[in-house]
């Protein structure tokens, strides 16, 4: 039988909440938030359109049955809904000034003078042997440490396949430049690409929406936690003989065993001169984008043809082998129900302001960089988790995705005597059960 432990939580995206939550089960834990509000990149906001108000989501905005089966088990246990939605993703660029869809015929070819483009039609064909070739290469070749630009450039791709779709396609997903997409490691790569059907036209999965924004569940998750201090950043951390010493602005608590369910860079500051050689090298081996989201109605900011609007809309006005900041508006109409007509768009970094009266709301977000070093980094991640009583968990530990956050909660839970109510004996695959919720989630 497991002792009652002090346990501390840090940061209250899913994977601190999630942490909190399980192992609030059988210890005493304390969430520490630097933010006013839990959530991290779940952030729902009320938008008022034409004369209505209604959630708007601008982070987290979709998953799926089958690759988010973690995220799919919790929400059903803690009763929240969802109603399905679409990823259609669509290209527009000025230099050429190209546009396309992929969402059928009639949008890849919704630009008439793409039908006459060589280089369009080359595109398409890499597109094809690249869904094959690659798979094919890490089937036999599971430990190559190549990039994903040395394998372009070994198969001899073409530049169109990489600007017009590979790499828009990507730096889109991971909200990082193209530029760097090209560091990524190729088997990392395609094992997402095909787990999420990127890399096939037929079986792909069904995506979802959680029916009033993701703060639903983050407000069930809340409200079953005893113990949560907002806007209370953790200024430093201190390992004793005894356990683990937090320091707060003017307060200093006591822990059996702290998880630092923050990004790594955090992690590693509240550490400061403590860190070990360990925990310095592999905490610091994975960087960050820094993006700015922009929530407003000005159309501008999707493809010129109304017709090749999408749920992704990648932009670019030059190369997209640099390294500035991805573009993308999100074009929320079509990724959650909403109740007006009006445009409604969260923009990346947009390659052009809005109009400042279409502005709604601005904030700002990070995402991890998967290249190399981070992945290398994450394999040895395991060796120091649990370290002296403190633990490591958060999207950036997988894909930086939901399901990764929630995972790797998973695991230190387990790690420390605690298990999910939904799950199996494997954490990445656990069943979906009959919606149930407990009293206290019921709030």
């Amino acid at each position: 039988m497991h002792r009652v432990q002090r346990i501390a939580v840090v940061g209250a995206g899913i994977s601190g909440l999630a942490s909190a939550w399980l192992l609030g089960q059988k210890h005493q834990v304390t969430l520490y938030e630097a933010g006013a509000t839990p959530g991290g990149h779940t952030n729902t906001v009320d938008v008022t359109l034409e004369g209505v108000c209604h959630p708007v989501d601008t982070g987290f905005l979709v998953f799926n049955t089958r690759t988010y089966p973690n995220l799919t088990a919790m929400f059903a246990y803690l009763g929240v809904s969802s109603v399905e939605t679409e990823m259609s993703f669509s290209v527009s660029l000025d230099e050429p000034r190209l546009e396309w869809a992929g969402s059928s015929l009639a949008t890849v070819f919704g630009q008439k003078r793409n039908l006459l483009r060589p280089d369009f039609w080359r595109m398409l064909s890499d597109i094809l042997r690249f869904n094959h070739e690659s798979v094919a290469w890490i089937g036999a070749c599971p430990d190559d440490d190549r990039s994903l630009r040395d394998f372009l450039a070994a198969g001899g791709y073409s530049r169109p396949f990489a600007e017009w779709y590979l790499l828009p396609m990507a730096a889109a997903i991971w909200s990082c430049p193209a530029g760097q997409m090209l560091d990524y490691p190729l088997a990392s790569f395609v094992r997402f690409c095909r787990n999420h059907g990127l890399l096939q036209v037929f079986d792909r999965p069904l995506w979802r929406t959680v029916t009033g924004g993701g703060r639903e569940y983050v407000r069930k998750l809340a409200a079953d936690l005893e113990d949560v201090r907002l806007a209370t950043p953790v200024r430093q951390m201190r390992r004793t003989a005894a356990g683990v010493q937090l320091h707060t602005d003017g307060a200093v608590e006591h822990y059996d065993q702290v998880v630092l369910a923050c990004h790594s860079d955090q992690a590693l500051a509240i550490f400061g001169d403590t860190a070990t050689r360990s925990e310095r090298r592999l905490l610091g081996a994975i960087r960050y984008a820094a993006n700015r989201a922009v929530l407003h109605t000005d159309a501008a900011l999707l493809p010129r043809s109304p017709a090749l609007w999408s749920a992704w809309n990648y932009l670019s006005s030059a190369d997209q082998l640099d390294q500035r900041p991805v573009s993308v508006s999100y074009l929320i109409n079509r990724l959650q129900p909403l109740p007006f007509k009006t445009p409604l768009m969260v923009s990346l970094n947009p390659q052009r302001e809005p109009q400042s009266e279409r502005i709604i709301a601005e904030f700002d977000y990070e995402h991890p960089i998967f290249d190399a070093a981070a992945i290398s980094a994450q394999r040895e991640l395991p060796a120091i988790s649990g370290s002296d009583r403190v633990w490591y968990c958060g999207a950036w530990n997988g894909y930086g995705f939901h399901e990764d956050g929630l995972k790797s909660a998973l695991q230190v839970a387990n790690a420390l005597g605690c298990r999910a109510p939904w799950q199996g004996r494997d954490v990445a695959g656990a069943p979906v059960p009959a919606a149930r919720r407990s009293t206290a989630l019921a709030a």
